[in-house]
């Protein structure tokens, strides 16, 4: 019996280790070698991949400054392993410890800051509507009886059910597996619409085939905060990354950041996305926070 007792003791400890390390990204990474970025294939800008195992972007490049601090502070060069994640397994792969530094195109709101926490907002967006330009389509109302495309666990159709314009409008949900397949749906006339964040949709507008043939409209569905995401309960790895985003901000190369890959052209098609930074973007590079997208919409 004691030798049971004594094996569950030890195999708690081993346990208990693992978590702590879990949630101590600078332990861990320093202990492994390795630290894993959590990237998108097709959130516009921010993230996207180049085929081949790459990916780059705004948050991307966010993510490497705050992982060469990190080597700094582990005293080596790490190992950079990539996890292509999705709307629906991203939180759970960071919760998990799969994934220790997300670098998409996540929204930090009050529900998710009880599972993960994020770091400084650098980027603000406006959820807004695509649209092909011969549908006729400017307004929420015209979506009556319309099939709308969105992103499989993405917060967006449900902003354009609350919002007050969509009161008795009637439209079925059709799902894309990630940002690409969603505008599929619309570039393929499954579906009349996509709604999501604005430069995911200026993003995959730019890239397609014909650009001209869509447009971006309506007013904004909402004003969401997006942030790279982290473990929670891990301040030492949080002010790390906002330290390390704080600095970019004070030297101008955040805002030199920004423009390369929202106004100069960018691969693989050389071709601009086209969106200046919003009023609501530089009071965030302003005033550095971590505040929940619930706090913008009291505004």
């Amino acid at each position: 019996m004691k030798k049971h007792l004594l094996a569950f003791a030890v195999a708690a400890l081993a346990a208990g280790g693992a978590f702590a390390q879990a949630t101590d990204t600078i332990a861990k990474v320093k202990a492994s070698g390795t630290i894993t970025m959590g990237v998108r294939d097709s959130s516009g800008a921010l993230a996207f991949t180049l085929g081949d195992g790459k990916y780059t972007g705004f948050h991307y490049e966010v993510c490497q400054h705050i992982i060469a601090n990190l080597e700094k502070t582990v005293g080596k060069k790490l190992d950079i392993k990539y996890q292509l994640v999705t709307s629906q397994n991203r939180i759970p792969l960071v919760q998990n410890g799969t994934v220790d530094i997300e670098c998409g195109s996540t929204t930090n709101n009050a529900t998710r800051q009880k599972d993960v926490a994020f770091a400084y907002t650098v980027y603000v967006e406006e959820v807004r509507i695509a649209v092909k330009a011969s549908s006729g389509i400017t307004t929420i109302a015209q979506l009556n009886g319309k099939n709308v495309a969105t992103t499989t666990g993405t917060t967006s159709v449900q902003l354009l059910r609350k919002n007050e314009r969509a009161t008795g409008i009637d439209f079925k949900e059709v799902f894309g597996k990630d940002h690409a397949d969603s505008f599929l749906l619309l570039e393929s006339g499954r579906a009349d619409a996509f709604v999501m964040d604005g430069q995911i949709l200026a993003g995959n507008i730019s890239t397609a085939k014909n650009p001209a043939e869509y447009k971006i409209v309506g007013e904004p569905l909402s004003v969401e905060p997006i942030a790279i995401m982290l473990r929670k309960d891990d301040p030492a790895f949080k002010k790390l990354a906002d330290d390390t985003i704080a600095g970019m901000v004070k030297t101008g190369e955040m805002a030199k950041l920004y423009d390369k890959w929202f106004m100069q052209p960018i691969p693989p098609k050389n071709v601009k996305v086209g969106l200046p930074a919003s009023e609501a973007t530089k009071a965030a590079w302003a005033n550095l926070n971590d505040k929940p997208a619930e706090d913008y919409a009291k505004k």
